[in-house]
């Protein structure tokens, strides 16, 4: 994987404490921690229903002290932010080309050095979506590393992480749990996620 803001140590330390009192100033608080055996983990970002998702969920992340790629849409990565979004972890997804992407991220994360958190939308995009995408689920279990739930509540200014899931195969029950977890989670725009 390509290097990130979160590999360079002083503007990551610098980050860290400016992401912690942006939050706190903002009313946010942080919950959960990243556990030593999720390390390399799939994390899922959900609620994704407005644009400030990616602040916020950059934040969370200085704050907890996690290392992360983030999967967004190939024109967030057009000149001439193209390089600022990959220095922040984007890998840019093309939607209409998304062949192999489950396999070619699950060896990415086998292959990586150290820890690494891949951040995943289970919705695909911010607007409306009756329907979760799985790749989340499938990197997870190829890459054989846990799920975590990554959240971002807006209606309880709360952000963080919540429980590890492993997946167990059976994705039909696996994903009403997961999306059980989401239910009561309210995004930037209530309206347009549905768990």
């Amino acid at each position: 994987m390509h290097s990130t803001i979160f590999d360079t140590p002083v503007v990551n330390t610098l980050l860290r404490a400016v992401s912690r009192a942006t939050l706190r100033i903002t009313g946010w608080r942080v919950e959960g921690c990243l556990p030593p055996d999720a390390a390399k983990s799939v994390l899922i970002a959900a609620p994704h229903t407005s644009n400030w998702d990616l602040p916020y969920t950059l934040m969370l992340a200085f704050s907890l002290r996690l290392r992360v790629y983030w999967m967004g849409k190939q024109s967030l990565f057009r000149a001439p932010f193209g390089g600022v979004m990959r220095w922040l972890g984007g890998i840019p997804v093309n939607r209409e080309q998304a062949s192999n992407l489950v396999a070619r991220s699950a060896q990415a994360m086998r292959d990586a050095v150290g820890p690494m958190q891949l951040i995943v939308p289970p919705e695909g995009t911010r607007g409306k979506t009756r329907h979760w995408k799985t790749g989340f689920y499938f990197i997870a279990q190829q890459a054989q590393v846990p799920i975590v739930m990554a959240f971002v509540d807006y209606g309880r200014k709360v952000g963080g992480l919540g429980p590890v899931f492993q997946p167990t195969g059976d994705v039909e029950r696996d994903m009403a749990a997961i999306k059980a977890f989401y239910a009561p989670i309210q995004g930037k725009n209530p309206a347009q996620f549905e768990a």
